[in-house]
């Protein structure tokens, strides 16, 4: 039996730009990078970034929809918040405060976003990294 991975694939944008999703072994998409990055280098250095702190926020998750605020917490760490629409989303920070990963779309719960960092604090460490085009023909093979 073939061991279950994940994906991350990057491409680039109409102006240019680079981003990265990172897939499940389902094909779902677990997370995504905020914004573009300007060049392929600092897309895979982001992605390097998710691989080495998402596995070490799952139990550093700052509630942001508590009534009374918790305490901030240090990075690294994740967040859980609500959109405009009430929807549960997340974000995964890096050591050094930047914003590493956030959920691609909105959750029904908050126990599913965090459920979400826990996807991909599992899956992103040992994920293959590949570009959209490669992506796309292993999908095809699949």
């Amino acid at each position: 039996m073939a061991e279950l991975k994940g994906i991350f694939y990057y491409g680039q944008t109409a102006k240019g730009h680079f981003n990265f999703h990172l897939k499940a072994p389902n094909r779902e998409t677990i997370g995504v990078c905020e914004g573009a990055y300007a060049d392929l280098s600092s897309c895979k250095k982001g992605i390097a970034s998710v691989q080495k702190f998402a596995p070490q926020v799952v139990d550093k998750i700052e509630d942001l929809t508590l009534k009374k605020p918790m305490e901030p917490l240090k990075f690294p760490k994740a967040e859980v918040y609500q959109d405009k629409q009430g929807k549960y989303r997340f974000r995964i920070y890096a050591n050094n405060g930047n914003l590493v990963c956030i959920s691609e779309s909105g959750y029904a719960s908050k126990e599913s976003a965090k459920a979400g960092i826990a996807s991909v604090a599992k899956w992103a460490p040992s994920a293959d990294v590949m570009s959209e085009k490669d992506y796309l023909e292993f999908t095809k093979k699949k």
